[in-house]
């Protein structure tokens, strides 16, 4: 049997989770398109001869907002065609307003700076990520445990992931533009470091179980939490989209996501 690669896994999630969802289906069916389109971006990364790792240039320095460029055509079209209306109509502003400047949009991204636009920030994220994951496999790194940002690139984290390890599990953040994990502490809130367990929450709904909103009371962040010790069929980057109920209510309590997800929510 061929190897499934880390996207034909994303995109093999998404159907399972199309096959049950309900109030999500129209996300995650665009989603799922967005889904195949990065997995032609990381092929084709992964056809090309492997480069010379270089573990002393930052991550982002090493990303070619070019290699992002080119894809560009293909996003507009997926977005154009499957997208929710909304999204698809903010997407052609993005496409008519850049029209002469789409790669500063992308160097921005990768730069760190402050997109301040939901829809440029799709766009920019759609075809960086691929990119910026490619490399991060390729990287090394160390951490303490309570490193509140991504130690090859950075970025803000996305959500928490609990994987098993021993009769337990071991918390890990994900990375919001590399998609990279990196274990950190299981009572720390990664944006005020409060520690006192009392002032940081978890939330769930009945269904599904394994899916939570881990808050802070302190500083009012939140991010969702996919415990794989009682779902091993998780993939935390896909069941994130699927599951926007958790979010609407976070935000109904008046507290605020860490890092919006790659659909704006």
């Amino acid at each position: 049997m061929m190897n499934r690669t880390a996207k034909d896994k994303c995109i093999l999630r998404a159907d399972d989770l199309l096959a049950r969802a309900t109030s999500s289906r129209e996300v995650l069916t665009f989603y799922r398109h967005v889904l195949e389109l990065q997995q032609r971006i990381d092929e084709e990364l992964r056809s090309r001869s492997a480069p010379e790792p270089r573990q002393a240039t930052p991550l982002r320095e090493q990303l070619d907002a070019e290699v992002a460029a080119k894809w560009l055509p293909a996003l507009f079209t997926v977005t154009k065609e499957k997208a929710p209306a909304k999204l698809a109509g903010e997407v052609s502003r993005i496409q008519d307003l850049y029209a002469q400047s789409e790669r500063r949009l992308l160097q921005n991204y990768i730069n760190g700076s402050d997109v301040d636009d939901v829809a440029a920030t799709f766009v920019a994220r759609v075809l960086v990520e691929p990119c910026a994951r490619f490399l991060a496999l390729q990287s090394t790194f160390s951490t303490t445990g309570s490193e509140s940002t991504c130690p090859l690139c950075g970025g803000k984290p996305q959500l928490a992931v609990l994987r098993p390890e021993g009769d337990g599990g071991k918390r890990y953040l994900q990375c919001s533009f590399c998609l990279t994990e990196w274990e950190f502490r299981r009572v720390l809130c990664p944006t005020c470091a409060e520690t006192d367990y009392t002032k940081l929450p978890r939330y769930s709904a009945e269904e599904p179980m394994a899916v939570r909103v881990e808050a802070c009371d302190t500083c009012k962040s939140y991010l969702k939490s996919f415990d794989t010790t009682l779902d091993g069929l998780l993939i935390p980057e896909v069941d994130e989209i699927a599951f926007p109920a958790l979010d609407i209510w976070a935000s109904e309590q008046g507290y605020r996501k860490i890092q919006l997800n790659l659909m704006g929510f």
